[in-house]
């Protein structure tokens, strides 16, 4: 069986504390479809491997949202 998931980058603005973190990866967490999440706090990045069919990159951003931060779709 192929791995169908694919890992979309977002930077993220507004969190300033370890805690931010924490919210953000289980709210992401928490969605249908994502297998991994990985907030670097440094560098403002969150990595999710999801399946493309289950959740779109607007809905993470969404997720991030729905727990007060900003974030975009990034390259890197």
């Amino acid at each position: 069986m192929t791995n169908t998931n694919t890992r979309t980058t977002l930077r993220a603005e507004g969190f300033s504390c370890p805690s931010c973190v924490v919210k953000i990866e289980k709210s992401v967490g928490a969605m249908a479809g994502v297998s991994h999440v990985k907030v670097h706090f440094a560098s403002a990045r969150i990595e999710v491997d999801h399946h493309p069919k289950t959740v779109s990159a607007d809905d993470l951003i969404a997720a991030v949202a729905k727990v007060g931060y900003t974030a975009r779709a990034s390259a890197f």
